[in-house]
């Protein structure tokens, strides 16, 4: 079922796009991502992972954090904990939400709750133009950065390296939270 989230991602998706003049073609070229992938999410017929928006996102030279505030907002400074945009992953139930305002700072603020078992993956191209901490607030979160793994508990935080292919998972039996921090290059 396509929620207002989904519908306001796919139009954001569309918009970022076409504001490059890029046709569906350059885009899945560019990303990874099939073409008729990227029609469907486009035309809200399917609802996009967040390996497969990680993959957009990269492609578009923005955090997925940018591009699903720009989905939800319009440039406000002010980010109220009732309107911040919340997206879940429909494959792996992860859930992020957006605390930074989305007026285009370059400090982003996410906050993550990754279910028990569930993992999730990104190319090394979509941490290439930004630098990255990630602090455990619960659980244990196992984050592999290329071939090196890192376990970290709560209260630990990791600055990520060099860009490289990267997984988030929850090896635990409870829900990991932690808080993303990123900063454009």
């Amino acid at each position: 079922m396509m929620t207002g989230v989904d519908r306001d991602l796919a139009t954001r998706l569309k918009l970022e796009r076409e504001s490059r003049g890029w046709a569906i073609a350059e885009l899945a070229q560019r990303s990874g991502v099939s073409r008729a992938m990227i029609s469907k999410v486009e035309r809200g017929e399917a609802s996009p992972t967040a390996a497969l928006l990680g993959r957009l996102s990269a492609a578009f030279g923005l955090t997925l954090s940018t591009l699903l505030a720009r989905a939800e907002s319009q440039g406000a400074r002010l980010a109220r904990a009732g309107d911040q945009a919340v997206w879940t992953d429909p494959a792996t139930g992860y859930s992020r939400r957006a605390i930074s305002p989305p007026a285009g700072a370059p400090l982003e603020l996410v906050d993550v709750e990754l279910p028990p078992g569930a993992r999730v993956a990104y190319p090394a191209g979509a941490f290439a133009f930004l630098h990255q901490q990630i602090w455990v607030q619960a659980g244990t979160l196992l984050f592999r950065e290329g071939v090196v793994e890192h376990r970290l508990a709560a209260g630990d935080c990791l600055q990520l390296g060099p860009p490289a292919d990267c997984a988030y998972e929850n090896p635990g039996p409870q829900t990991c939270c932690y808080l993303v921090a990123l900063v454009r290059r």
